[in-house]
């Protein structure tokens, strides 16, 4: 049987249906345990099943002594509609744009909501400290050597074990480590790409990803993308019928900055596009273990079977961000990645792969990614109720279900840029939206982290960021007259 189509999942999405349609009102009791395994003849495993994934999506909320309830969640404000891109492919130039913004997304004395980046609360870092301290008194002897090859045996392997929660069988031969995520992406889109070709993505799409066709000479072609649902994947139809696209870059779970996740029907439309059209895909799978739902944590690669997806990910957003290992198997260009990566940065510092392989082994981790998603989704509830009460009237704000950032798309009279600079000047990072686009787009919306520090420090800079673009608001029409 389909994993995704597993008994527990489609007894939580009818009643996560119910409760979204509003059939199942917030604060009703639900069914106890027993009822529910009763009411649809499944095992109790398979309704407890049921209700943590209804936990994890924020729905049902667990009452000491008293049993499952439809989670109170704060009203919500709208969300963006689908993006409308520019239809022909361009040239990217935002290298300077994202150096200055980025610059303060980490800068000492600063509230920064600039950075996609988790808080060191939300690990264990003494678990973390014990383990990279252990792998190098084990293997000391690595200290000394100067290694060559594709990353450690061991490490390798543990990759292969984590990638089948992504729905993926790999063979550790065929994985390649790498420094992070978008080493990944690079050696990959120089596997597949010369200067001048076109690249298809997600409209808006993360800087970073710009970045690198910058650096590269690509064009970069943006796609129409739903808020929740992800890239159109009849819009990339179009393209891929009009203009010569060489290679997708994309992100089908919690996409860069809109948080989109493809639904699983277009995760297998998707596969079978490109193998059709037999064309490079390289899928980032670096936020996937935060998605809410456990059919979009699974890979396209899983629907892949003509080696025309290149899996990239890496540990830095779930495991241990400091340890800095990514990742890649690059199906049918294996080989070349594999080159690319020994003629650019070689390979990796071997102990800190063993120590990334034993966090990977722990046997504690997906109780640990369950907590994490739990708690981010708190922060993104919160977040989007002081946007709501503080942002200007008419902005809407993206509901993703699953990680820490949102894109805020304010009324067309605020300048992010302006926004960005009156920000600045009280010590607020925010990442304007002209950033997450070649088309110099989406220049009234920002994109917000929340995945940092969370206290009241940081909730009253979110609500002044509001009281900002208010200003801002109020004196766009009269500088509109005067020019």
């Amino acid at each position: 049987m389909d994993p995704v189509d597993t008994l527990y999942l489609q007894i939580a999405q009818t009643l996560a249906a119910s409760i979204r349609g509003g059939v199942l009102a917030r604060g009703e009791r639900l069914p106890s345990l027993r009822d529910l395994a009763a009411q649809h003849g499944v095992s109790l495993s398979t309704a407890v099943q049921a209700y943590r994934a209804l936990e994890d999506m924020r729905l049902v909320e667990t009452r000491p002594r008293s049993g499952f309830f439809v989670a109170a969640r704060p009203p919500r404000p709208p969300v963006p509609e689908t993006t409308q891109p520019p239809a022909g492919s361009r040239e990217v130039d935002i290298d300077a744009q994202a150096a200055h913004a980025m610059r303060y997304a980490h800068e000492e004395g600063y509230i920064t909501f600039g950075a996609a980046a988790p808080s060191d609360e939300l690990f264990s870092v003494e678990r973390i400290r014990r383990t990279v301290m252990r792998a190098a008194q084990r293997h000391r002897a690595v200290l000394c050597e100067y290694v060559l090859g594709s990353g450690n045996e061991t490490l390798r392997r543990a990759i292969a074990r984590y990638a089948l929660r992504l729905g993926c069988q790999l063979r550790p031969r065929d994985i390649v480590a790498t420094n992070s995520c978008l080493e990944s992406i690079t050696l990959c889109l120089r596997a597949v790409t010369q200067p001048g070709d076109v690249v298809a993505l997600e409209s808006p799409t993360y800087f970073g990803f710009l970045e690198i066709l910058q650096s590269l000479h690509l064009r970069a072609l943006e796609i129409p993308t739903h808020p929740r649902d992800g890239l159109s994947l009849d819009a990339l139809e179009l393209a891929l019928d009009t203009q010569p696209v060489k290679a997708l870059l994309l992100s089908p779970t919690l996409s860069n900055p809109m948080g989109g996740s493809l639904p699983t029907a277009e995760r297998k439309r998707l596969a079978r596009l490109v193998a059709a059209r037999g064309i490079a895909m390289i899928e980032d799978v670096l936020h996937n273990d935060l998605a809410e739902q456990e059919d979009k944590r699974r890979a396209v690669r899983s629907f892949d079977t003509s080696g025309h997806v290149m899996l990239c990910g890496s540990f830095s957003k779930t495991v241990a961000p400091g340890l800095r290992v990514g990742w890649v198997e690059a199906g049918r260009w294996a080989e070349p990645v594999r080159r690319m990566k020994m003629a650019t940065s070689g390979s990796q510092t071997t102990f800190i792969e063993l120590a990334m392989a034993e966090l990977l082994n722990h046997t504690g981790n997906e109780a640990g990614f369950r907590q994490m998603r739990h708690t981010i989704g708190v922060r993104v509830d919160e977040a989007r109720r002081l946007i709501a009460g503080s942002f200007p009237r008419g902005t809407r704000v993206t509901d993703p279900a699953g990680g820490y950032i949102l894109w805020v798309e304010m009324p067309r009279g605020i300048d992010s840029q302006a926004l960005f600079t009156a920000c600045l000047a009280e010590r607020i990072a925010i990442a304007p939206g002209t950033l997450f686009s070649a088309s110099d787009r989406y220049r009234h919306c920002i994109r917000l982290g929340v995945g940092g520090r969370w206290d009241d420090s940081q909730r009253h800079a979110l609500m002044r960021i509001g009281e900002l673009a208010r200003a801002l608001l109020a004196v766009a029409p009269a500088m509109s007259e005067a020019a």
